[in-house]
């Protein structure tokens, strides 16, 4: 429990402190948006991975009983939340989080023309099945706290970016609900791959969902 803790506490802090401290700013003047938004993308995987990994370990402690229903609602909504976070990174979005630093044209926004922060609602969609089908203790207080942290990141991102921007806020708005051929392979047929790799992956960290499947 304490190398869960631990590892929580690291996730939130990396993703609160840089941007609160000027730390971003600073890396951004030293190595590039572009750059810095890669390394800070390797880092927040990496310690996701060790948060799973040490949830995986820390003590049961079940507060409600998980139904079959509960995998297949996960099981159900997890492919929108990969489309979501798939296009949401790699469309053109300045308005949000993206690493995609491509033009961008607010009359073909594709994605961020129906959901101006698809990345954190797609981390809050993962976040609320993943609370609802574990049931225990340390997935609540996990998945719990990613649901808060992601809905709190839109009031946030929100404000920020418009402190950014200034009057380009409003023009950069989309104007439209059009997509291009590229975003919409990029953001389905991307997202559809990262669900399936992710449900060929889950035996290795989670109930084996080929069984509820079957």
């Amino acid at each position: 429990m304490i190398e869960f803790l631990a590892a929580l506490a690291a996730f939130l802090l990396a993703h609160s402190i840089p941007a609160r401290a000027g730390l971003r700013a600073r890396a951004v003047a030293a190595v590039g948006e572009r750059t810095y938004l890669l390394l800070y993308s390797l880092l927040s995987i990496a310690l996701l991975a060790w948060l799973i990994s040490a949830a995986v370990r820390a003590p049961t402690i079940l507060l409600w009983p998980t139904e079959l229903w509960s995998y297949h609602l996960a099981l159900t909504l997890m492919l929108p939340a990969s489309w979501l976070l798939v296009g949401g990174l790699i469309t053109p979005n300045p308005l949000s989080i993206s690493l995609s630093r491509r033009p961008y044209d607010p009359a073909r926004p594709g994605l961020a023309g129906w959901v101006r922060h698809p990345v954190l609602w797609g981390f809050a969609l993962w976040a609320g099945v993943h609370a609802i089908a574990n049931g225990d203790l340390v997935a609540l207080i996990m998945f719990g706290g990613f649901l808060l942290f992601s809905l709190g990141g839109v009031a946030i991102v929100d404000r920020r970016r418009r402190r950014q921007l200034g009057a380009e806020w409003e023009r950069l708005k989309p104007t439209s609900h059009r997509w291009t051929l590229g975003q919409l392979a990029a953001t389905f047929g991307g997202g559809t791959m990262l669900y399936f790799a992710l449900l060929h992956a889950h035996p290795l960290w989670g109930p084996d969902v080929a069984a509820v499947l079957s």
